[in-house]
């Protein structure tokens, strides 16, 4: 049984002029956690309280996301990775743990290349970095114009039930997420040399990307571990809280200078 956590907030604050929602559960060192595309941080709802009996656990929504609102032009990971650092200096976090799911894996990293500072330990879970990490039957899927019947209907009906644009504006959402999957991430595993801090990349054997994608992330990353979590797939934060929630926190806890490799 979890243990109830304290210290539990929740509200709005302005990011970037997006007005952002938010909760805080926990307590201790800050911990950043990031949800996936066209979700709710509910999706985190058997992970948050494991994390945050040993740290302050901080969950935005990002633009267009849960109960924040869409706002005008596309939606880019490069401009929700501004939100996330204008969403961290609002809420006064200098550094924090990062920890990102799927999308949220993507700005997590996105925010890492660009403000090293603000990243103390970086997790990316089941995210490839670019086209390449993909199987080939999903990079023909992106070629489509409009996003395939391929989502779970519980993010429909999760987000008609907080969205503050209305259940009907959810179309809008899809096409805008789609645009941006099929322009991204296209980082070069190169790029991955520059991210300073130590990083763990975790992966379900069963995933979007490829686990031979998700070890040469490894690879390429200076300070890393690679993690593949067995019988689960992309939706594995919410199929095995409790082996993600101890692969995170096992990383959080090692000294920074411990790497190598888990399965």
């Amino acid at each position: 049984m979890v243990a109830p956590t304290t210290n539990k907030v929740q509200g709005y604050v302005d990011a970037a002029g997006v007005r952002t929602y938010y909760e805080v559960e926990g307590a201790g060192e800050p911990l950043l956690l990031l949800h996936g595309g066209l979700t709710t941080i509910e999706t985190f709802g058997g992970l948050t309280p494991l994390l945050a009996q040993h740290y302050r656990v901080y969950l935005p929504e990002r633009r267009a996301h849960g109960r924040s609102p869409d706002v005008e032009g596309p939606m880019t990971y490069e401009v929700m990775a501004d939100d996330t650092i204008a969403f961290m200096a609002a809420v006064g976090l200098s550094s924090a743990h990062v920890v990102g799911w799927s999308d949220g894996a993507v700005v997590g990293l996105l925010v890492s290349l660009q403000r090293p500072d603000l990243i103390r330990k970086l997790v990316l879970i089941g995210q490839n970095v670019n086209p390449d990490g993909l199987p080939p039957e999903m990079i023909e899927m992106m070629k489509l114009d409009k996003m395939p019947d391929m989502l779970p209907p519980m993010l429909r009906e999760m987000y008609a039930t907080v969205s503050p644009d209305g259940p009907e504006h959810w179309d809008v959402v899809v096409d805008k997420a789609w645009q941006m999957i099929q322009s991204g991430p296209n980082i070069p595993l190169s790029e991955l040399a520059k991210v300073s801090g130590p990083t763990l990349v975790m992966v379900a054997d069963h995933d979007f990307p490829t686990v031979e994608h998700a070890a040469a992330m490894q690879r390429s990353l200076p300070d890393s571990q690679l993690a593949v979590v067995p019988g689960a797939t992309h939706g594995m934060p919410m199929e095995k809280p409790e082996v993600v929630a101890r692969l995170v926190l096992d990383f959080l806890a090692a000294p920074p200078a411990a790497t190598g490799e888990s399965t």
